[in-house]
């Protein structure tokens, strides 16, 4: 063992505690007197009352409403995002929701799209993709084309049809519209674990992991903010959304060598074909299987409005 010099360590300690008092005086946080930042932070509100898909929330329990009023927070302060999820519900959400309605899928699924995408066609680090964000498997287990030219998990109305066919299967297992919720994000497989370990068969019972958890109150936050938006401070024009895309419908069943060249033949561009088909996602479609696509075309003069 080696000695301690002492010496040393007594001309040190000075240098040591002047360290120690400027460290100490450096880490205080300083204002200039009567420092005030003029806003006014509270608290959004929380329904009294409020159900997912016919299914009543208990919001009696402290841990189901101190979820909600997570969410419901979170939502309320992303002012940027949620007007920009307006101005989309304005341009998609009658599309959505229609579509919902003829597959019998309660309306409160369009919050869950919302949920998973904001209405945009993401993609996740996870690679699940388009406004449902389905993976590219099960996506193809639900009937859509996903390829190098095709990726039908950014085609609206089939991606909602794909996404309710989950649905029925789910509530038709589970007997209830927020599990099959739950499932859509964990997976069925884990939700027949939780329900066989845990025995219950409600959501609002069930411990999941925390994204799942936090899954049914995201979408539930989203129908509590867009069904009142102006008790949440989002007070929009009509004039500030984005109207619904108009426009005509080209079938295309044979080969497209360039879809620029399509877009010219039809008064139009690229950028603009893209915009209203989502879905194509190659500059060319050799279509082997020669399929059938509806393209949509913007209507005349639409651009300008």
């Amino acid at each position: 063992m080696k000695k301690i010099n002492f010496r040393f360590v007594l001309i040190l300690l000075p240098f040591l505690a002047y360290c120690t008092n400027g460290d100490s005086q450096n880490n205080k946080t300083v204002y200039e007197p009567n420092t005030q930042f003029a806003q006014d932070i509270k608290l959004p509100p929380i329904p009294k009352q409020i159900s997912f898909a016919g299914e009543e929330v208990p919001l009696q329990y402290f841990d189901v409403r101190e979820s909600l009023q997570r969410e419901i927070t979170t939502l309320s302060y992303l002012h940027g995002t949620m007007i920009y999820i307006f101005q989309l519900d304005n341009r998609y959400g009658g599309v959505i929701r229609e579509i919902l309605k003829e597959e019998g899928i309660p309306d409160d699924f369009y919050y869950l799209c919302i949920a998973e995408s904001s209405l945009q066609p993401l993609v996740s680090p996870a690679g699940a993709a388009g406004y449902w964000q389905f993976l590219a498997t099960t996506a193809r287990e639900y009937g859509l084309i996903v390829d190098s030219e095709i990726d039908e998990r950014y085609n609206i109305e089939k991606s909602t049809r794909a996404a309710a066919a989950y649905f029925r299967k789910a509530y038709a297992e589970f007997g209830s519209w927020a599990m099959a919720a739950a499932s859509y994000n964990t997976g069925l497989s884990n939700v027949r674990y939780r329900i066989g370990v845990q025995s219950q068969q409600n959501y609002f019972e069930t411990q999941f992991v925390e994204e799942t958890g936090r899954y049914v109150f995201r979408a539930l936050a989203f129908k509590a903010v867009m069904g009142n938006p102006s008790v949440y401070g989002f007070n929009l024009k009509p004039e500030d959304l984005f109207k619904p895309l108009e426009y005509e419908i080209v079938k295309v069943s044979g080969p497209v060598e360039n879809w620029s060249d399509f877009a010219a033949s039809h008064g139009t561009n690229f950028k603009m074909i893209k915009m209203y088909n989502q879905w194509i996602r190659s500059n060319k479609l050799e279509n082997k299987q020669r399929r059938t696509y509806l393209v949509q075309i913007p209507k005349k003069g639409f651009r300008e409005n």
